[in-house]
């Protein structure tokens, strides 16, 4: 596998010997200090060149970065707005396990968008064509400070939602319940927990994408029970699984609220999470959810 050092070594070359690249830019984790360094970090690449078409249309001239095991090209799919004139992007995986991200940008583009990414670093700038930019930082990425709206909603939602797993545990409609409990449930426990990471950091830290490093800030006992929440396609583990999830966000909701002042609807909560519970004691030839006599 190409070291870091060959593979800058090799997008400098590249540069060098092509007039029309004028610069070289990075973006990513290989910019940001907080982010854990492994074997598969990509390298986002960003060539700064006269005019993007040409480098577009050559189907041949990637090949001189490496042997591409697969690739894609993101902005070819079907129904993609793609401004070609300006940036345009191949996604490609080499065969000794390095992978690039790379983007031709138009010079105008590259002066006005540089900014938009904190992550951003000038890796070679032939002719001082770029701006200065500050040092690459993930300030922008760090948690913010919910306001007592957000923590509402986020509660409501999840509570709301947990409906939809209990209705789907309860047909046997696995591809459903898994679809609401990770696209939707459990990302508002994921944004509780964030908050409450944030709160005990002073909201100065990225927790990643999808919550990834999140366990830096979660004790190990926390962070096992937030790893329990996921589950399989057996639906007793299911709703083991949404239980698991009920007690930790009951508890981060708390911890969230109580450390800003803020109030939310606590009752809203243990009314969704009885109904739960009947839903999961209900008979599969049950022709009602709730009898004459019962109460929620």
């Amino acid at each position: 596998m190409r070291t870091e050092e060959e593979m800058y070594r090799l997008f400098r070359d590249i540069a060098d010997a092509d007039d029309r690249i004028l610069a070289i830019y990075l973006n990513g984790s290989r910019t940001n200090d907080n982010a854990p360094r492994d074997i598969f970090q990509d390298y986002d690449i960003v060539y700064v060149v006269t005019d993007t078409l040409p480098f577009i249309e050559d189907k041949d001239w990637i090949s001189g970065f490496g042997h591409i095991l697969y690739m894609q090209y993101p902005d070819e799919f079907p129904g993609c707005q793609a401004d070609r004139a300006n940036f345009y992007g191949w996604l490609m995986q080499f065969r000794d396990g390095n992978r690039v991200d790379l983007h031709v940008e138009s010079l105008a583009h590259a002066k006005v968008h540089i900014f938009d990414d904190k992550l951003c670093k000038i890796l070679y700038d032939k002719k001082h064509i770029l701006p200065a930019i500050p040092a690459a930082t993930d300030e922008d990425r760090h948690v913010k400070q919910p306001t007592e709206a957000q923590v509402r909603f986020c509660s409501n939602e999840f509570w709301w939602c947990s409906n939809n797993l209990a209705k789907g545990l309860w047909r046997g409609e696995m591809p459903y319940v898994q679809d609401m409990a990770n696209t939707i449930v459990r990302k508002q426990l994921e944004k509780m927990l964030s908050w409450k990471v944030g709160i005990d950091t002073g909201f100065s830290v990225s927790v990643g994408k999808s919550a990834k490093y999140i366990s830096r800030w979660l004790s190990p006992e926390e962070y096992q029970t937030y790893l329990d929440t996921y589950f399989g396609g057996r639906i007793e583990d299911g709703w083991n699984a949404v239980f698991t999830m009920c007690d930790l966000m009951e508890r981060t909701t708390d911890y969230v609220a109580d450390r800003l002042g803020y109030t939310y609807d606590r009752n809203e909560g243990k009314a969704a999470r009885s109904f739960l519970e009947h839903v999961r004691q209900l008979p599969r030839d049950a022709s009602e959810i709730f009898s004459k006599t019962q109460d929620v």
